[in-house]
């Protein structure tokens, strides 16, 4: 005998079978109760059985809980036939005794599995079945559960009604009890505001005296003051008609200046009465107006259409009560108007009719069976609208009939015969409404034709045995299915009524995948408040969409706006946008801001220069995720691409400052790849690149230039000379296109390839001057020609790069010598200008343009060496930013000559002068911060090492200083050291002292134990050869060389040699007697002893060099300067403590490695220690503290 397996299950309702032989059991739906367990158990057979193969089906129950479960089972087959259970059975049966939390978890697991149940999914989306108002008894054929009647669930929330979106990975999952209580008071809200809704409508039904009224309506020419809930109900249908007229923009401002009324909701006005017709019917009804309900009794007319002759309408006059001769002329004419729209109606389905003869007679002359002529004659009857007997009894042949819910526009493919040349009894009381549509619908498609059977059964049998087919179609999701859509629209008005209620359930990892069907619905949908809640979802389909979401649904967006065109654009798209731009969610903002610039090109151009440019610049200047902030300028950047209103140039201008000023990197280099490019190519447009935008960024930098004599503000001169920087390729593109030759440029024949090197690397597609001119090709031909006119036919007639020539370089070249030289950000920012502007325009154009403009101003000639007073120039900026912007554009033999010999020059000048060094110093500093220059700046130093006067060896004595760092130990050991030690054997005094920072720099920055060696003998020398013992000035540079690198310098060359010495000059200045060379030795002790003392200094060397050193300086200090003696004494009694504390820390691990070697009490010991140490209390904290 086979086991029963209840785990081998089947959904399939193809598999259900029917038991003839047992009782169907009807239970109740969800909302009725569920009845007790059945007589037997249907899991378990029967034991002195075999047991059958049980089978358990249902139907799909209605959203009111009604239906019923039929168990059946086939009779007994043989032994070895594995009985299998539904799950619809399961589910029934766990239903049916109350385990409640048992089928709310075999729900989930099938709706985890993708099999969802319809039984459980209407059981528990129907909120009555978990919660009853309070006093309603149940009904008396309600039958409990062993657990009596359910309490209360925590929240009215149910599975249909859940936003997964809120409970998904990233969403709020808290659910407390507070939940339920605000869930609880909002409803008992929502009843009270229903109640008194109700009773403000009869105030104002009964307010005004009746006198007063007749008074109106006798004297027309005076009108009755608006009543609130008539203001409130005209409200809404004018919001309503600007809606369905596609006036977003106006709906919003009218719904913003009425903001005490929700015009998506028709009870919100007040009036307990059916929303009136929209304001064209009440248009085109206004010469015969139905009367108010209050001014005229109710008249009812039960007239069936289908029942009567075409003509007999008329003929059965209304039941008159005290109705006016006008209102019944007002019910006749309206009684007309649907005659007339009948009479149509009518004369389509009879040429409906005609034409579905002709196939009848078509099948007959084919198909030669009794039962079709039968049906043919019934098919000839039922053309005559008059015999509604025929007409009904025809149609009780279809067992499944059902009146149509859908208004005509789907084929009912429930039946088994024709059902267009059928129509339900029911469906034609509809006919009074026109339907233009229905009827496009119908002859749009052929009806289908069936076989039909042979056999001779009777209709009530044949009804009978067709009912056992388990479907259902009187639900949401049933009457859906049961009809096919057979026209492109009726397919569209489907999506729109079930998209709604697919897109809450999709994984929110998977929702990218309705973007086509929601898409494809909103352009195709014929209303527009349907189209409206499509985009909606689709804004709103992902609560933090990805990159990639947010490309599929910008990508979507697009292919809509292609479709529709730019008036449904700003009609649709637009305000979905608007409503998110302050949402709360960056990536949802960030998707307003991608969608602004991927709907620039499709968007009417007043709306995007004026609307979209406005959203943007609000968000630039007012959200806080920069993210949204780099988004908005890329997106503005496009819109400077599309825009054409020149007066809005000034707007975009300041947007490109604004943006420029943005503390984030990334927004700032969005503005340098895409706003930036894209403004200079409208400005070429406008033809105000040369003469507005380069002009107003230059009067910026000079303007900041005058401002900042006391403190030059770098940020903002970044942000201007970036801007200049980034508009070099563009006009230089503008150059090319306003030459003399640019119409002789042709793309025929073979046009040279442009070399890698040509042009520096733009910092986008955008700033390729290939990609502004239109080609490679292109650009090739134009600068072949473009460098044969600079060569060999000059400027003349070029308008364009003469403006560059005389204008521009003359007043970058004077802003120049106004900066600061000091500051190195300042000297980088314009080296970096004028070396992408050299390598743009070439290298021709930097020979014969930039650099004899910068020799001119310049002067230096082998004759005019020893300086000048009105040669000041040379201490300018314009020294450095000449030196690494011009002469280092090209990196071959002659441009590297003309770059040593300009240092030398300047070099030599600048020390036989005795001017400030800072512009060589500040050459040197930019130069050798790139490795490739290291070698040429050593040759100009050698140059400076053998030169015969002692002021230029002293510069270049002081210039190896500032290269030494980062460059390799190899080429300071090869080169550097050498040179030095040279300038240590000449015979000036201030030739030696000049070398010892650059001795420093290398003990500093090398590790080479040999070259160290030489430095600390070259050093030693320094400080003990009797011949330097007098030798102020170079016992204050080793001081402060020692200062400046021994916290960086090796530790054992710190401790052997800087600290001793360092003590040694401190005991020597004790004995000092020139006041003035004393208090500048203790100055500059006092210097490198503060900065020493931050370094770890063994205990030893602090006891024996470092604060003897620093109590010589406290003496020196008390009479020189008492200011600083206070300092010298808490760093003397802090180096004393430190030392103090390590000997007690010793003194604390000898004591724990005696206690573990004795084995006694580690505390008894500890204390007893303790005991014996005599210290004061500042040292006895000091013993817990942490041995450093």
């Amino acid at each position: 005998m086979a086991s029963v397996n209840p785990f081998n299950l089947s959904d399939s309702e193809e598999e259900a079978e029917r038991r003839p032989n047992e009782t169907v059991d009807t239970e109740r739906g969800p909302s009725d109760g569920a009845p007790g367990p059945p007589p037997s158990n249907p899991f378990s057979p029967p034991a002195d059985a075999e047991p059958p193969t049980l089978l358990l089906s249902s139907n799909r129950t209605s959203p009111s809980g009604e239906g019923s479960v039929s168990i059946a089972a086939t009779t007994a087959m043989a032994g070895t036939t594995e009985t299998r259970i539904s799950v619809d059975g399961i589910a029934a049966q766990l239903l049916r005794d109350q385990y409640i939390l048992t089928a709310l978890e075999f729900h989930t697991e099938l709706l985890e599995a993708g099999r969802e149940l319809p039984r459980l999914r209407d059981y528990f989306s129907n909120p009555g079945n978990f919660e009853r108002q309070s006093g309603t008894p149940p009904a008396k054929d309600q039958v409990l559960g062993p657990g009596g009647p359910l309490n209360r669930a925590n929240s009215i929330s149910t599975l249909d009604s859940l936003d997964f979106a809120r409970y998904s990975d990233d969403g709020n999952r808290e659910s407390d009890e507070r939940l339920a209580v605000l869930e609880f008071e909002l409803r008992k809200a929502k009843e009270t505001i229903q109640a008194l809704r109700a009773n403000l409508t009869q105030a104002a039904e009964s307010e005004g005296p009746s006198h007063e009224r007749k008074n109106f309506k006798s004297s027309p020419e005076i009108q009755e003051p608006i009543r609130p809930l008539e203001k409130r109900a005209l409200n809404f249908l004018v919001n309503e008609y600007l809606l369905k007229n596609e006036h977003k923009l106006s709906s919003i401002t009218f719904s913003d200046e009425n903001d005490d009324q929700d015009f998506e909701l028709w009870d919100d006005v007040g009036l307990n009465i059916p929303k009136p017709p929209d304001l064209l019917h009440l248009y085109r009804n206004c010469g015969t107006p139905l009367p108010s309900p209050r001014d005229m009794a109710d008249v009812s007319v039960g007239v069936d259409f289908a029942d009567l002759p075409g003509n007999c309408i008329a003929q059965d006059p209304p039941k008159k009560l005290d109705l006016s001769h006008q209102q019944q002329t007002e019910v006749v004419q309206e009684l007309e108007y649907q005659i007339s729209l009948l009479s149509n109606e009518k004369q389509s389905l009879a040429e409906q009719i005609k034409k579905l003869q002709s196939e009848i007679q078509t099948l007959k002359r084919t198909v030669s069976s009794p039962p079709l002529a039968t049906l043919d004659l019934g098919f000839q009857k039922t053309s005559n609208p008059s015999s509604s007997s025929t007409t009904t009894n025809t149609s009780s042949t279809d067992p499944l009939s059902v009146p149509p819910t859908d208004n005509g526009q789907y084929m009912d493919f429930r039946g088994v015969s024709e059902p267009e040349t059928n129509p339900d009894p029911s469906s034609t009381q509809t006919i009074s409404q026109p339907r233009p549509h229905s009827l496009h619908v119908l002859k749009s498609r052929p009806p289908v034709q069936f076989a039909q059977s042979n056999r001779k059964l009777s209709p009530a049998f044949l009804q009978a045995l067709l009912s056992f087919c388990r479907m259902c179609s009187d639900s949401r999701l049933g009457a859906e299915v049961s009809r096919i859509a057979d026209s492109e629209e009726s397919v569209m008005l489907m999506l729109g009524r079930c998209l709604p209620h697919i897109v809450p359930n999709v994984l929110l990892a998977k929702r990218e995948e309705l973007i086509p069907l929601i898409l494809c619905t909103a352009c195709l949908h014929p209303e527009s408040k349907e189209r409206d809640q499509l985009l909606h979802i689709l804004f709103n389909l992902i609560k933090r969409p990805d990159d990639e979401q947010r490309q599929m649904i910008l990508t979507g967006c697009v292919a809509f706006a292609r479709h529709v065109g730019p008036t449904r654009v700003e009609a649709e798209l637009l305000p979905q946008c608007w409503e998110q731009i302050n949402h709360k969610y960056p990536e949802r903002r960030l998707l307003v801001a991608e969608s602004c610039g991927a709907l620039a090109p499709y968007l009417p151009k007043e709306i995007r220069s004026s609307l979209v440019l406005s959203m943007l610049q609000q968000m630039l200047a007012e959200d806080k995720a920069d993210m949204v902030r780099e988004a908005v300028v890329k997106s503005l950047g496009i819109i400077m691409g599309y825009i054409d209103d020149a007066d809005k140039y000034s707007q975009g201008f300041e947007l490109m400052l604004l943006s420029l000023g943005d503390p984030s990197e990334r927004v700032v280099s969005a503005v340098h790849q895409v706003f930036i490019p894209a403004f200079a190519a409208w400005t070429t447009e406008l033809g105000t690149l040369q003469t507005a935008l380069f002009p107003s960024l230059l009067a910026r930098i000079e303007k900041l230039l005058l401002q900042g004599e006391h403190g030059l503000d770098e940020h903002k001169l970044h942000v201007f000379l970036s801007a200049l920087q980034s508009l070099i390729p563009p006009l230089f593109a503008v150059v090319l296109q306003n030459a003399p030759f640019t119409s002789r440029a042709k793309l025929n024949g073979d046009i040279a390839a442009i070399e890698v090197t040509r042009f520096p690397r733009p910092a986008s597609p955008l700033q390729d001057v290939a990609t502004i001119i239109g080609s490679r090709e292109m650009l090739s031909a134009l600068l072949l020609l473009y460098d044969y006119q600079l060569e060999h036919e000059g400027t003349t007639g070029w308008d364009s790069l003469l403006w560059v020539v005389n204008q521009l370089l003359p007043q970058l070249i004077e802003i120049v010598g106004r900066i600061n030289v000091a500051s190195s950000t300042c000297v980088h920012e314009f080296s970096r200008f004028f070396w992408r502007l050299c390598r743009t325009f070439g290298k021709i154009f930097t020979n014969t343009k930039v650099k004899p403009q910068f020799q001119e101003i310049l002067r230096l000639s082998e004759e005019n060496v020893d300086i000048s007073p009105g040669n000041d120039i040379l201490t300018k900026a314009t020294v450095p930013i000449y030196a690494t912007g011009v002469l280092t554009c090209y990196n071959q033999d002659e441009d590297r000559k003309l770059l040593v010999g300009f240092l030398e020059d300047v070099m030599t000048t600048l020390s036989l002068s005795h001017a400030p060094l800072d512009s060589l110093k500040a050459s040197f500093v930019e130069l050798g911060a790139n490795p490739v220059y290291h070698e040429l700046l050593l040759t100009v130093l050698w140059y400076g090492v053998v030169h015969t006067s002692a002021l230029v060896r002293c510069t270049a004595a002081r210039m190896f200083e500032l290269v030494l760092r980062g460059m390799s130990e190899a080429l300071v050991d090869r080169r550097a050291a050498p040179a030095l030690i040279t300038l240590c054997s000449g015979p000036e005094f201030s030739v030696r002292i000049s070398t010892i920072p650059a001795f420093g720099t290398i003990m500093e920055t090398v590790t080479q134990k040999e070259l160290l060696e030489r430095v600390k003998m070259q050093l030693a020398s320094f400080l003990e050869d009797p011949q330097y013992q007098d030798q102020h000035s170079l016992h204050m540079e080793i001081i402060r060389t020692f200062g400046r690198v021994g916290p960086n310098a090796e530790p054992r060359f710190r401790d052997e040699f800087v600290l001793p010495h360092l003590h040694k000059l401190a005991l020597a200045n004790n004995s000092q007697t020139v006041e003035s060379k004393r208090i500048d030795i203790a100055t500059q002790l006092f210097e490198a002893y503060s900065a020493l003392s931050c370094c770890f200094i063994s205990e030893e060397v602090m006891v024996n060099h470092f604060l003897p050193g620093l109590r010589c300086l406290r003496a020196d200090m008390e009479q020189l300067s008492p200011e600083h003696e206070v300092i010298l004494s808490s760093m003397i009694k802090e180096c004393e403590i430190k030392v103090e504390n390590r000997g007690m820390a010793d003194a604390q691990g000898s004591m724990s490695i005696a206690s573990s070697l004795v084995g006694e009490d580690a505390k008894t010991k500890f204390l007893s220690k303790m005991g014996q140490l005599t210290t004061s209390g500042a040292m006895l904290a000091n013993v817990f503290q942490r041995k450093k």
